[in-house]
């Protein structure tokens, strides 16, 4: 009897992302946000020759460093969001933009390659979140800026816990959401030294958010009866809303080569 081979992290992304490419970049919660306008303002103030948008899911990153860049290469995992990121670049005149597949842990450029690197919304996926750091310090040229954005935890373990748990039955391909003091010390580990970090609540709409990763019904009743059950701490902290809708924390920050 062939029994069939269990996926590893980076197959399960692919898997998880490609079918749902073009969701992500239709996406609302992906297109605008303080943290994309942030992205896009540090990319006006630099003017990069070379910019990398490291796993650039639908692409969003890309779009907004273009019209600064001489050359914006969008990176990701999966082959099936590529496609839809360089049709939407086409789409939108924007030919300065390239794409480059493969994973966050092993990037296929030289040395100082990047004058600019960035990365939104991905890194809570990265099954080597150090090494893919150490990676785009190595691409990075000196005097550049790396830019990451994410969802980050908080300290609260309660909290944290709950969060990782809602996020690893609405997506099987989460890994983790860092906490702020997760994130400066693994980038100082990957010689950066990290700026200061720009947080701001991010709300989401439960079901499109439930929608735009297809969760089957199964996981998506275990989230509601999560939510049902959740401590006053955890409700305050999503500030939990009754069709539960509800909002986590979101950062963006610059860091530099140490």
């Amino acid at each position: 009897m062939t029994t069939a081979k269990t996926p590893d992290q980076q197959q399960l992304v692919a898997s998880q992302f490609g079918p749902r490419a073009e969701a992500y970049v239709a996406s609302a919660v992906h297109a605008q946000g303080e943290d994309l306008a942030r992205i896009a303002g540090w990319a006006a103030a630099r003017k990069p020759g070379r910019a990398l948008d490291l796993g650039c899911g639908g692409g969003h990153v890309a779009f907004a460093l273009a019209p600064h860049a001489g050359e914006v290469v969008a990176y990701d995992l999966s082959p099936d969001m590529l496609a839809a990121v360089a049709a939407t670049a086409k789409s939108k005149g924007l030919a300065n933009i390239v794409t480059r597949q493969g994973p966050v842990e092993s990037l296929p450029f030289a040395d100082a390659s990047f004058d600019f690197v960035a990365s939104r919304y991905s890194a809570h996926h990265w099954r080597g979140f150090d090494a893919a750091l150490k990676e785009a310090r190595r691409v990075l040229k000196p005097g550049g800026v790396a830019v990451f954005a994410d969802i980050f935890a908080p300290d609260d373990k309660l909290c944290d816990t709950w969060l990782q748990s809602v996020e690893l039955l609405r997506d099987p391909s989460h890994q983790r959401d860092y906490s702020l003091r997760e994130w400066r010390a693994a980038l100082e580990r990957a010689g950066f030294k990290p700026g200061r970090p720009y947080t701001h609540r991010l709300r989401l709409e439960f079901s499109s958010w439930l929608a735009r990763m297809a969760t089957p019904p199964a996981q998506a009743e275990a989230i509601r009866a999560l939510f049902a059950q959740a401590p006053a701490e955890v409700r305050a902290y999503l500030a939990l809303e009754a069709d539960n809708s509800f909002s986590i924390d979101s950062m963006a920050m610059e860091a530099w080569p140490a």
